[in-house]
């Protein structure tokens, strides 16, 4: 019970001090994988009518943008994303993930 108590208590500074535990950068082969399931899930929601034309064109060029970055930066670093562009690279992912599901969830197409 203690330790229960205790590990809530870190939990709770740790919390309200902003610290929260790092997370590891993605694998190389775990950026493409997303890459190619976020065009599937835009391609899903056009073929379901979830996406309007002027909100595909938005989510298409956020994720071109995204992809561009992502091959100048392994250019620039012999093919290689490095750990904190990774970590870049995630967030974005995250960000462009959320974006998606907003997209396909706010009410019928217009």
């Amino acid at each position: 019970m203690k330790r229960m108590i205790l590990t809530v208590t870190a939990a709770s500074v740790m919390a309200a001090f902003g610290l929260q535990a790092q997370t590891p950068a993605p694998k190389e082969g775990e950026i493409a994988q997303r890459k190619d399931n976020q065009q599937k899930r835009i391609g899903q929601g056009v073929a379901n009518g979830k996406l309007t034309p002027k909100e595909t064109v938005q989510l298409e060029n956020k994720q071109a943008k995204l992809n561009k970055e992502i091959h100048t930066e392994r250019k620039a670093n012999g093919g290689n994303l490095t750990t904190n562009e990774k970590k870049q690279v995630n967030r974005q992912q995250n960000k462009m993930s959320k974006k998606i599901y907003t997209e396909k969830h706010d009410g019928p197409a217009k």
